[in-house]
């Protein structure tokens, strides 16, 4: 993995203009909050001790540019050593860059992987019968919803259609009704980083991974930047009961960020963001198997800051709290139907798969299947930080 985590395809294609930050573990220190470069790496922790705080600055990204730290690392040393089976524990490497924050993530937002929500709920996710079950939902509903908006006049009217035939759904509910779908996806602090293992549940078989932008969002809603993200998904699990979502999404490892934060400033913001176009590569452990997609941002059913809104209340009625702000998983349209273990039973995930996520504005995130019970135990959480930075005088 190693000899993939180049500078060359870790980083955007625009860098040099482009303000980076990150958390980088550096022995003796703990988690350090830094600014990405092309050529290294620059402790940034004076300006603020967390990512959290960071994003609640006012002119964040003016303060980062203006901010010369102290270099902790080239670049290229860093991110190679980011690789979870050939990393010197001694030497600084990459973390996922939020800490603080909730992790959270909305789903059913493209019409493409609420067609399989639906049908791995019909087929009680049972992997064998996806197939038939496909092709008898899309006889029913069609593949043709992005034209309908979600909570409008017309919507209502699909649902009552549906209604009448004995095929409403739970994720239509939230795919194409008034209310989207805000879960916790996993815990603060819990999300793994670049070239680390990502947590498949060990008794899982029918699962993918979802390729998703995330947002950074402050305590106040604003939205100060974006990363990569991969929001493991175990489909056996969710399409015996949608009460299973905790078990399906939330597990040891299951949520990979990273390998940073783009910060919002003149070069790239939300619209860039609208516009994103990410890449998807699943390779198997010895090269037999290749899987390749792609999510476009532009189909997307729900507008991005939409999304915000619903997780946290109309800015004038705020029904939910983030003190620490949020990242915010915005769905995917990727859902893999390509057979990987017998005729009709769509993909699955095998150990060792190496899978990315990429695309040109905000690089690529690499990670490794495993089960979650055989990587190692998330211990580092608030307390643990909080304790580092007090011992490097960080804390008022």
């Amino acid at each position: 993995m190693e000899k993939l985590l180049l500078t060359t395809r870790i980083l955007p294609v625009d860098h040099a203009r482009a303000v980076l930050v990150g958390r980088v573990w550096v022995e003796g220190q703990g988690a350090v909050l830094v600014r990405v470069r092309e050529e290294y790496l620059e402790d940034i922790s004076l300006i603020a001790p967390t990512c959290s705080q960071l994003l609640e600055m006012a002119d964040g990204v003016g303060t980062v540019r203006e901010f010369g730290g102290p270099r902790i690392g080239r670049t290229d040393e860093v991110l190679a050593n980011s690789a979870f089976d050939r990393r010197d524990p001694a030497l600084p490497w990459l973390m996922a860059p939020c800490d603080l924050q909730s992790i959270k993530a909305a789903g059913v937002t493209f019409v493409a992987s609420m067609l399989e929500r639906v049908i791995e709920e019909q087929a009680r996710g049972d992997a064998s019968r996806a197939d038939a079950v496909r092709r008898s939902v899309v006889a029913v509903i069609g593949d043709n919803l992005r034209s309908v908006k979600p909570g409008s006049a017309q919507a209502a009217q699909l649902k009552k259609v549906l209604l009448d035939q004995g095929v409403w759904s739970q994720y239509l509910e939230v795919g194409i009704g008034e209310d989207a779908e805000i879960f916790t996806k996993s815990q603060p602090m819990s999300a793994v980083g670049l070239g680390a293992e990502i947590g498949l549940h060990p008794k899982s078989v029918w699962n993918n991974p979802e390729p998703e932008v995330v947002l950074a969002v402050n305590s106040r809603g604003e939205t100060k930047g974006c990363a990569l993200g991969n929001d493991l998904n175990l489909r056996d699990f969710e399409g015996r009961s949608a009460l299973l979502l905790g078990k399906a999404k939330d597990n040891n490892a299951s949520a990979a960020i990273g390998p940073f934060i783009r910060l919002f400033d003149e070069h790239f913001g939300i619209d860039d963001v609208r516009r994103c176009e990410l890449a998807l590569q699943v390779r198997s452990e010895d090269g037999s198997f290749e899987m390749s997609g792609s999510s476009q941002l532009s189909q997307i059913s729900r507008d991005p800051l939409n999304l915000v809104e619903q997780a946290m209340g109309e800015a004038d009625r705020r029904t939910h709290q983030y003190p620490d702000g949020l990242m915010l998983y915005l769905g995917t349209m990727f859902a893999p139907t390509q057979d990987r273990n017998g005729p009709g039973e769509g993909f699955t995930h095998a150990l060792g798969d190496r899978v990315s996520v990429s695309s040109p504005g905000l690089g690529m995130l690499l990670n490794r299947i495993n089960y979650c019970d055989r990587i190692a135990p998330w211990t580092y959480g608030a307390g643990a930080l909080m304790r580092d930075l007090a011992r490097r005088g960080l804390l008022a």
